[in-house]
């Protein structure tokens, strides 16, 4: 009898200590998402939820004014007011045309260089990888406000096209949204490479070669095998450039001037400029909300391409 308990006692430990083990492995990433993403989200949705008011912090009721003051001063007239103010839906319906046009530009662009990078010979890949990788070594901020002088009236992207005589006058390029997407392509266009370049390093060259047997063309034969096959890659390169295009701050306003209407300068405006906190909270959380369905398809697209894998 002795020795079946002892046995059942070990069996029981170590399903204790796998318990033990796996939620100290999750207990940090859920740590950080409730320091760093649930708290953060709850402050600025009881801020959408406040009243404007002059004083420091510009909103009312807060904490000092009791529990029940705090609860009771909630309402939801900011999120009435968005839905009452055009300009705040235009802002988010051209926020979102914007992102998802600079997304098919980026994925146009990106696709053929992380094919090329794919198709290279083995010893120019990690050299290819540097070359897209080298504009992180630069400052954002410094990337952006380069293409000013370079899209400028005078910059010199008119001044080649001048010289070559393609054009007669400058073009106004500076300040539109043309400028825009150009900036968001050129910002996020790795993020659209490397995921690209993933997928199609790992695929493998026999299925081309027996589709080519079968009596497709080279052509067919990317269309049929090497599109489909890299489809996780794009899924992944579209969410990672659209999410953060949607709320773009520093490009629109260096590169579209004031015509440009995004949401993340509307929520930049109404924080810094006119102060009104429960405002542009509200605008937050909307955008926040907005931004939870890509974000949640592309959680469920890395979970369905790890499931494939194992």
């Amino acid at each position: 009898m002795g020795r079946p308990c002892l046995a059942q006692l070990e069996r029981h430990c170590r399903r204790v200590v796998g318990i033990v083990r796996r939620f100290a492995l999750i207990a940090v990433p859920y740590l950080w998402l409730l320091a760093l993403f649930l708290v953060p989200f709850a402050i600025v949705f009881k801020v959408s939820l406040s009243d404007f008011a002059l004083s420091i912090p510009p909103y009312t009721p807060t904490m000092k004014d009791g529990f029940a003051a705090l609860i009771s001063g909630l309402d939801f007239e900011n999120f009435v007011f968005l839905t009452q103010d055009d300009l705040y839906w235009k802002a988010y319906v051209s926020s979102l045309q914007i992102a998802f046009f600079s997304t098919i530009a980026t994925l146009l662009v990106g696709y053929p260089m992380a094919y090329g990078m794919a198709r290279a010979p083995e010893e120019w890949r990690p050299t290819l990888m540097m070359l897209v990788i080298l504009p992180f070594w630069t400052s954002f901020l410094i990337r952006v406000y380069a293409w000013v002088g370079i899209l400028s009236t005078e910059g010199f992207l008119n001044q080649l096209l001048l010289w070559i005589g393609v054009i007669n006058e400058p073009l106004t390029i500076l300040n539109t949204n043309w400028a825009v997407y150009i900036g968001i392509v050129y910002t996020y266009l790795p993020f659209m490479i490397l995921p690209i370049y993933a997928a199609l390093e790992r695929l493998d060259e026999s299925l081309i070669e027996a589709a080519e047997d079968l009596g497709c063309s080279r052509m067919q034969a990317f269309w049929l095998v090497t599109i489909p096959l890299s489809r996780n890659g794009i899924v992944a390169g579209c969410f990672l450039v659209f999410i953060p295009a949607l709320g773009e701050f520093v490009i629109p306003s260096l590169l579209g001037g004031s015509g440009t209407l995004m949401i993340g300068k509307v929520l930049f405006e109404e924080f810094f400029a006119n102060r009104d906190w429960p405002v542009a909270s509200a605008v937050a959380v909307i955008l926040l909300l907005i931004l939870i369905i890509p974000i949640i398809l592309f959680q469920r697209n890395e979970q369905r391409q790890q499931e494939a894998e194992q």
